[in-house]
């Protein structure tokens, strides 16, 4: 699952799930990135033969792991008899891993999760509950001997070990370092997912699977020597987006989100040259844009090049075979679907018709008034942010932002045609700024600070920046979104607006990107804000108190999925 050490992708690559166990090889240092990255502890042991498991629950008993436990005398629990129920037995392992585990909604902390590889190479899950973290000094790589231990049930989601069981500390566990293990212990174990498997697991929120590939594209950019990353922008938004392929298999997207994003950057930057090979452990396969695609999660770690013997392994197969990896192009993968309005009402009126971007090219007849043009957002994640008892607070339970600074952003609704239909547009966040050139807070702003005497209470009218739109021809990317599948609105969410002369290869607005959760802002976007504190100075008390009277038409739709 998780990568260290020697290992091996040697084999028939049509086989399609692999499980590679490497073994501890001296080696002068390991480089951490970041708490997620396993440190090295060379214990001088030699590194012991033995054959490859078939999973990483693997049952099987290594026979030199067997004589050296026995040779040495220890009386020692090993993984594959690990049984439900308190044990006062001793266990010895590797740490592998280990992460925060909390709840998605209230960020509360539930636990310490860990991958643990005993001396056979079987892999299980250890468990810290919340009360006792911070109890035991954890470090990753180092071998450790618990006494005393409970075994749980392997959770029903998200499992990143087949075992059936997760060593949860108990009240009396007692843990303690070897400094120099009797016996030899591989470093790491990985579980590989072909593309086919990766889509049958889709959506089912059961096994976390490693990924090993080539990169193609990085939020959009194509892989260049001398590539930069916007990190700020990365950090702001939380994630990154890379473009990825298995051998010949096909292109998709590789979520990379928080402390994986930040990993990938750090390991980026410390490479001489540009990496070919990613490798991310624990990926959540699931339906984005109605196409299978690939997120980290709380436990996932990156790994690139030569960093581990998969990835030095893939590496070679990709030098040997550049012609299979260079065979397909991301751009023209990701590029969405040209149509026409027509074509895109057709499309929606289908049964199995799913949400799904495309490119239409329509004419702007009118800008819709008589509603707010915009509203009032969390400036940490672009949600629609609501009135608290002294301060704003965000809509969305996933923002860990406890001050939130009011942003203004679009929520434009336009008339367009083309030669086949006319239709309803709604522009949000940065779609609005691509069409008008200007940030919504700066018109928003701008018209406080041009009509001192108008009340604070007055709703900012729409801005001749829209208004001078009317007239104009854009390429637009568009979201069919589930309430137009299910019929509760025609009006068409617009991602990204391209001027008329600009290109069309547009990676599309990722489902997970929180500027694109557009069906939540539509819907949270209707409640009234009343006065707000987050926005600094007499224009912005004025900007939150005209929010307080703000509803779109669009936005009392309900939610629908």
């Amino acid at each position: 699952m998780e990568p260290k050490g020697n290992s091996s992708i040697s084999g028939d690559l049509k086989t399609n799930k692999k499980t590679v166990a490497p073994f501890p090889t001296p080696r002068p240092s390991w480089k951490s990135t970041g708490s997620s990255s396993i440190v090295m502890k060379p214990n001088g042991k030699s590194p012991v033969s033995s054959a490859p498991s078939s999973a990483r629950g693997d049952h099987g008993k290594s026979p030199v792991s067997s004589a050296l436990s026995s040779a040495c005398g220890d009386q020692v629990m090993l993984f594959r008899d690990v049984s439900l129920g308190p044990h006062e037995a001793d266990l010895r392992f590797r740490l592998i891993h280990f992460w925060e585990a909390r709840n998605p909604n209230s960020k509360t902390l539930i636990g310490q999760e860990m991958l643990l590889i005993d001396e056979e190479g079987t892999v299980i899950q250890g468990f810290v509950p919340a009360g006792r973290v911070g109890t035991y000094e954890l470090a990753s790589g180092s071998v450790y001997k618990l006494s005393n231990f409970f075994g749980s049930r392997n959770k029903a989601q998200y499992r990143v070990t087949d075992h059936s069981a997760t060593i949860t500390f108990a009240w009396n566990s007692k843990l303690s370092v070897i400094d120099n293990p009797p016996v030899a212990f591989h470093e790491d174990r990985f579980r590989f997912y072909s593309y086919k498997e990766f889509q049958a697991n889709c959506d089912r929120k059961i096994d976390l699977y490693d990924y090993v590939g080539h990169m193609k594209l990085v939020n959009g950019h194509a892989i260049t020597e001398c590539m930069v990353l916007d990190e700020v922008d990365i950090a702001e938004k939380r994630h990154l987006c890379v473009h990825v392929q298995t051998h010949g298999g096909p292109v998709m997207k590789l979520y990379l989100w928080d402390h994986a994003a930040s990993d990938f950057c750090e390991k980026l930057k410390s490479y001489g040259g540009t990496p070919s090979v990613l490798l991310v452990t624990t990926v959540n396969p699931k339906h984005l844009g109605g196409t299978l695609a690939l997120t980290s999660m709380s436990s996932s770690r990156v790994f690139m090049d030569a960093d581990v013997q998969p990835s030095r392994d893939y590496l070679g197969w990709l030098s040997s075979n550049s012609d299979i990896a260079n065979k397909i192009n991301a751009e023209i993968v990701t590029k969405p679907e040209i149509a026409t309005l027509a074509e895109l009402f057709s499309y929606i009126k289908l049964e199995t018709a799913k949400v799904a971007w495309f490119e239409c090219t329509a004419t702007i007849d009118d800008v819709v008034r008589g509603s707010a043009w915009y509203y009032i957002s969390c400036g940490g994640c672009n949600s629609k942010a609501v009135k608290g008892p002294t301060s704003l607070i965000c809509n969305n339970k996933k923002c860990d932002k406890s001050v939130v600074t009011g942003v203004a952003q679009y929520l434009t609704r336009i008339n367009v045609y083309d030669k086949s239909e006319h239709a309803v547009f709604v522009i949000l966040g940065d779609a609005g700024r691509e069409l008008t050139g200007k940030h919504a807070s700066e018109l928003v702003a701008r018209y406080f600070e041009c009509n001192e005497g108008v009340e604070a209470d007055q709703c900012v009218p729409v801005p001749q920046a829209l208004l001078d739109t009317i007239g104009q021809t854009h390429k637009f990317i568009v979201k069919v979104s589930d309430h137009n599948l299910t019929g509760k609105t025609q009006t068409i969410t617009v991602t990204k607006v391209f001027p008329p002369e600009a290109p069309h290869h547009v990676d599309l607005l990722e489902e997970h990107s929180v500027p694109s959760t557009s069906d939540d802002v539509l819907k949270s976007v209707r409640e009234e804000s009343g006065p707000i504190r987050g926005l600094d100075g007499t224009v912005g008390e004025r900007v939150r108190k005209a929010s307080a009277g703000m509803e779109s038409d669009e936005a009392k739709r309900p939610k629908s999925g």
